[in-house]
């Protein structure tokens, strides 16, 4: 008789009369937007388990395999509602939350993930071009969508029928890929014409647009000539577009680069060329009842060198390589020649300049610079900074009122920016956060960042307190040690003196070694802060904690 009513008192203290108030439902939900699947047993506190098609997800809240998946809600109160960031088609799938210790499990859910479909494409667009008397065939492609999407063809606004239609599968079982393709005779097409696919399902009812524009053209034969060339930039040049046609020319126009050159009409046009000429065609477009030809010719004018790919700034690691790329254009060719600024020695002549394995030394600002025989030369500089272990740069005496909030800051320069920073006094270190009295909050600056820890109501043992800001990046550490002073007083002698003495070293991490930081401070005496021969009677050692922190082997590079 004991062991039952031992056994029924477990069983009601994990909640065995409890019941579901809140379970999850069937919901439909776009891939990409979060949803929230209820699940609350008031009075229950055992352990709850979501199911995902008949699999756990996890232990009560621990779901650590599933990162867009959280259980939300006031576990105290019985609620245990999944959260899923982000849906994705894998989550489409049968969910259950099941209260173990009460043997109680949800009703089914289904949840629902729709696809929208990518945007349509139509093949051989965006301007399909026939002859005249041809039919036309136009396929349209809606892909990956769910459920598969519905496509329509339409032009000026009504919807052009008579298209197949077609639907595939995909590997996953779940989204479709579909094609239309539409058939119209040549009396039911005319040149200009844009023709709209319109793809659509659940997911996007409004549905996604693509289109394409009819060019239907017969080509008369046309030669288009320059002269002179080569020519120098700034002088006379000639073009003649000569054309034979069927039915007879009606309309010559002429564009540079893309663009039209309104004041003229004719078969001639004469201007005074820059260096642009050379890079953005001259065409002649030739248009007959039927249809246009459209010839474009560059002229080959010199010119001086002009960028035509920017060299970029770099930030590299050392004993990295670096590589920066220069390209100018310049008519006839160019030379190209890089140095380091400061310095005669040539490092290229081409594009590319790699400097292999930096050194801090290399870091610095280098010169791209091209000449063009005869014609003229130009140049661009480039920094190159080599990345190493961050800087401290902090006052070491800060001042805060008694009684009130007080702050000491920590500034970091630091290439790349720090991994961790951390303040230690006594025997606490804090990185981000509140812990007791004390606040660390860090804020990146376009100079660099800046760690401040806060401390509400200032007491005096604050003020004897030594505090270190610490940071790492991948290359090492730094440290810097602050005090903090009592604004509007002194520092009588009931204070203690420090003496600080600071040693660094680093060895750049090579298997489990890593650069560090060490900074050591004799604490001494008042009577020893003006007796230099005394100076180690009475006095105290103490040591800087400084955190450590985890990194990854690096190859061992350099040490000093």
């Amino acid at each position: 008789m004991i062991p039952r009513v031992l056994l029924l008192l477990w069983i009601s203290g994990h909640g065995a009369a409890a019941m579901f108030s809140q379970q999850p439902q069937d919901l439909v939900v776009v891939a990409g937007q979060p949803v929230t699947l209820p699940c609350s047993i008031p009075g229950y506190h055992g352990v709850v388990l979501w199911i995902k098609d008949g699999l756990a997800l996890g232990v009560g809240r621990d779901l650590a395999g599933y990162p867009r998946y959280t259980v939300i809600g006031d576990h105290g109160s019985g609620e245990h509602h999944l959260r899923i960031q982000r849906v994705e088609l894998m989550d489409d799938s049968v969910f259950e939350c099941q209260a173990v210790q009460a043997a109680m499990r949800s009703r089914p859910a289904r949840l629902t993930v729709l696809v929208p479909p990518e945007d349509p494409v139509i093949s051989g667009g965006p301007v399909v071009s026939l002859r005249a008397g041809d039919p036309l065939n136009l396929t349209c492609h809606a892909d990956n969508a769910k459920p598969a999407a519905s496509i329509l063809w339409i032009r000026n606004g009504e919807v052009l029928n008579g298209a197949m239609y077609s639907k595939t599968l995909l590997r996953d079982g779940r989204r479709e890929s579909t094609v239309s393709t539409l058939y119209l005779l040549p009396s039911n097409i005319e040149t200009g014409q844009q023709i709209i696919c319109k793809a659509s399902n659940k997911a996007v009812p409004n549905g996604k647009e693509t289109s394409v524009t009819i060019d239907i053209q017969h080509l008369p034969l046309v030669n288009l000539s320059v002269d002179p060339q080569p020519v120098l930039e700034g002088n006379l040049v000639k073009f003649h577009c000569s054309a034979k046609a069927n039915p007879p020319v009606t309309h010559y126009r002429w564009a540079k680069g893309g663009s039209i050159i309104k004041e003229v009409s004719g078969d001639t046009y004469e201007v005074i060329v820059d260096h642009s000429f050379f890079t953005e065609p001259v065409s002649c477009d030739v248009t007959n009842p039927l249809g246009s030809t459209n010839v474009s010719r560059n002229v080959d004018v010199y010119f001086g060198p002009r960028m035509a790919a920017e060299p970029q700034s770099l930030q590299v690691d050392l004993a990295s390589d670096a590589v920066f790329n220069c390209a100018w254009s310049g008519n006839p060719s160019l030379t190209i020649v890089w140095m380091k600024r400061g310095s005669g020695v040539v490092l290229s002549n081409e594009n590319l300049l790699t400097l292999k394995s930096v050194r801090q030394e290399d870091a610095g600002k280098y010169v791209c610079r091209a000449v063009v025989p005869r014609v003229g030369a130009g140049e661009k500089e480039v920094s190159l900074t080599v990345n190493g272990p961050p800087t401290i740069s902090s006052t070491q005496t800060q001042q805060a009122l008694h009684g009130e909030k007080g702050q000491i800051k920590c500034f970091i320069r630091s290439t790349p920016p720090p991994d961790r920073i951390a303040w230690s006094w006594k025997e606490t270190v804090l990185e981000s956060g509140t812990s007791g009295r004390y606040t660390v909050e860090t804020v990146t600056t376009e100079e660099g960042v800046i760690s401040t820890l806060t401390m509400s109501n200032i007491v005096p043992a604050d003020f004897q307190t030594i505090y270190n800001c610490t940071a790492w990046n991948s290359f090492g550490s730094d440290t810097e040690i602050i005090r903090l002073k009592e604004q509007g007083g002194s520092q009588g002698s009931t204070h203690s003196t420090f003496l600080f003495f600071r040693f660094r070293f680093s060895c750049f991490r090579c298997g489990t070694f890593s650069r560090c930081s060490v900074l050591v401070y004799l604490h001494l005496s008042p009577r020893a802060s003006g007796m230099a021969s005394d100076s180690l009677r009475g006095t105290q050692i103490r040591r800087v904690v400084v955190p450590s922190v985890a990194a990854a082997p690096r190859p061992c590079l350099q040490s000093t």
